[in-house]
């Protein structure tokens, strides 16, 4: 694969249909601005309506024709992961791409609609049932792909079984890590059932880098703590790349010709910080099937979502 990759090589989407969690901020943003300037039906989801509205103004502003919606998705509240997918199975015919690009970092210890651990629940098991809910669109569109953004904290993250929701001990940062390898867990898994059906779909994932986002700002402003927005303006000066350069890994996952089930896209800079898309791989701990096959299981029974398709 080129190591010179750009958006300038992202492919014509005419005709395909994405759908991009997030879609207001960061990553997200520039994702659904991108594949909209290549033509795609691009479906920007986020949790705010207002701030979803905004964001498709500011996109239309530069690309007047873009095909871009929004749709409203609170990954906190599994209801809302239901309602979005039934209106979305409803009103499309088929659902090329889906990026599951939301989530939140190192928050104090908060909790979703159903009780999950809030960095659990949003990172993964809000993504775990939308994307089983969206399965059939998927599995019914040929080519399709599911990209799951993870990030360079699965490295220090590890799943721990007995206390997934942090209720014994928690760590802002360890439960960010724990979901981001979750990520990596899943997507690994659903590809091996995937494969395992003959799918045509696939799913694979990325990871930004060091891209300067507000998720960041977003801890330290809930902490209240001024020196962590003073760390993370002066680390995000020196050593980050732009959210739009940080997107290139997941619009590479979403959208090059050369990419397989399982693969794991990346900078391809120094320690993975920035730079331009490439497979990399990831920790060794996110190839454990083991650990996949369990947090698959744990995943069904908190969601409730059964992925009837995948069933082994």
């Amino acid at each position: 694969m080129s190591t010179r990759w750009s958006s300038a090589d992202i492919p014509d989407q005419t005709g395909r249909t994405v759908l991009v969690t997030g879609g207001n901020s960061g990553l997200g943003f520039h994702t659904c601005r991108l594949l909209a300037a290549r033509g795609a039906r691009v479906l920007l989801a986020s949790r705010s309506p207002q701030r979803g509205h905004q964001a498709r103004t500011e996109i239309l502003q530069g690309l007047p024709e873009a095909q871009l919606e929004t749709t409203d998705l609170d990954l906190a509240d599994l209801a809302s992961v239901r309602r979005c997918a039934e209106d979305l199975r409803t009103d499309l015919d088929r659902l090329d791409i889906l990026v599951n690009n939301a989530g939140v970092m190192a928050i104090p210890r908060q909790e979703t609609d159903q009780g999950f651990e809030r960095q659990f629940g949003v990172n993964h098991l809000g993504h775990f049932a939308l994307t089983g809910a969206l399965l059939p669109l998927l599995l019914g569109t040929p080519g399709s792909r599911i990209v799951n953004v993870s990030s360079m904290a699965h490295r220090s993250g590890r799943m721990n079984f007995s206390d997934l929701h942090g209720q014994r001990k928690y760590s802002p940062f360890g439960a960010y890590a724990q979901s981001k390898l979750a990520n990596l867990l899943f997507t690994l898994e659903l590809q091996r059932r995937l494969e395992s059906k003959g799918g045509v779909t696939i799913c694979v994932s990325a990871h930004p880098g060091f891209a300067a986002t507000n998720l960041q700002y977003a801890a330290a402003r809930e902490k209240g703590s001024r020196f962590e927005l003073l760390v993370m303006r002066i680390l995000n000066a020196l050593l980050s790349q732009s959210a739009g350069q940080g997107a290139l890994p997941q619009l590479y996952a979403a959208t090059a010709t050369d990419v397989r089930g399982g693969d794991y896209i990346g900078p391809d800079g120094w320690m993975q910080m920035r730079g331009l898309p490439k497979k990399r791989r990831a920790k060794e701990t996110a190839y454990d099937q083991e650990a996949a096959q369990a947090l698959w299981r744990h995943s069904v029974e908190m969601t409730a979502e059964p992925f009837d398709q995948l069933q082994d």
